[in-house]
């Protein structure tokens, strides 16, 4: 098969923690060509969905990730898989992207489907399922999220549209900081803010749970560093090997199913104790860690899943 990845520059990646070099030297080891492209080079022309990159050939080497041929045009519609995998901020531009790569269905299979992960970013899907979160308001007017505080006590208050870890800080009881952080927050930004209970229970880790095409196939336990709250592993959580739990699995079998209906393949949702609190769309991360304490191949069974559609 042809797969292109539209994601940020691949000669920038970890090759032992980056999820979707994982992807793509599963891909090209099961004998599949790549190309890769960044989001800046995606593109309408007269009803083509173009881009401008490079056929790539990924190595695990440090440094050299991948070897990249000529820069060139393709037709999108030409490739067989295109992968979205660029980083977040969910914003305009990002949006954009997926309106563009939505004019690609019925002729090559987009990864995610572009359409639902347009409307269902991370902190927002999870609110189509309140019986499994923490108590959460999304809002931007302060006298809300300070009613939020007043009755819950200790919160997290995080950008609704950020990633691993940035911006997220706990307001305990006695925190006096709430009025500046909203103001600094609404003075670059236009967007809510998300604000939820804190959890204790996120001292012994927060879950991440990957699920390919609505099934769960394993989890990894992110440990906050010392004098930390967040625990993502851009900001030093420490990733360590972990079961799914009964509850894991009750989570999965609420969301999986909505999951599959929407062409979400691979997912990772985040859970701390009992409670869902993300459920991540846009380019989740984790696969090479659970490899390493699980001995399983996640990369083959997204590729399995993905080779199944088509």
């Amino acid at each position: 098969m042809k797969i292109a990845f539209q994601m940020d520059p691949i000669t920038d990646v970890d090759i032992n923690a980056d999820s979707s070099f994982r992807l793509a030297e599963e891909a090209q080891a099961r004998g599949h060509s790549l190309f890769f492209y960044g989001p800046d080079q995606l593109a309408y022309q007269e009803g083509h969905i173009t881009a401008r990159g490079h056929d790539m050939t990924v190595q695990r080497v440090a440094g050299t990730p991948a070897e990249l041929g000529p820069r060139r045009e393709v037709d999108l519609s030409d490739f067989d898989v295109v992968w979205l995998r660029q980083d977040p901020p969910f914003d305009m531009h990002y949006i954009t992207s997926t309106h563009l790569l939505d004019r690609l269905k019925g002729q090559t299979l987009v990864v995610n489907d572009p359409f639902w992960v347009r409307n269902y970013p991370e902190k927002l899907l999870v609110l189509d399922f309140p019986e499994l979160t923490p108590p959460t308001t999304v809002a931007r007017d302060l006298d809300t999220i300070k009613a939020f505080k007043e009755k819950h006590g200790d919160i997290i208050l995080k950008p609704l549209y950020g990633n691993g870890g940035a911006g997220v800080f706990r307001l305990d009881a006695n925190d006096r900081n709430l009025t500046s952080l909203h103001e600094l927050f609404t003075g670059f930004s236009r967007e809510p803010l998300i604000v939820q209970k804190f959890l204790p229970d996120v001292s012994n880790g927060d879950k991440r749970v990957i699920l390919v095409d609505g099934e769960p196939v394993g989890a990894i336990n992110r440990v906050p560093a010392a004098g930390e709250t967040r625990s993502n592993m851009h900001v030093g959580g420490r990733p360590e090997k972990i079961s799914l739990s009964d509850r894991d699995r009750e989570i999965c079998a609420a969301i999986g199913p909505l999951l599959r209906e929407k062409g979400q393949v691979f997912v990772g949702i985040d859970v701390i104790g009992d409670y869902l609190t993300e459920i991540n769309v846009t380019s989740p991360t984790g696969i090479q860690e659970l490899e390493r304490f699980d001995g399983v191949n996640i990369a083959e069974k997204i590729w399995q899943a993905i080779e199944a559609k088509l």
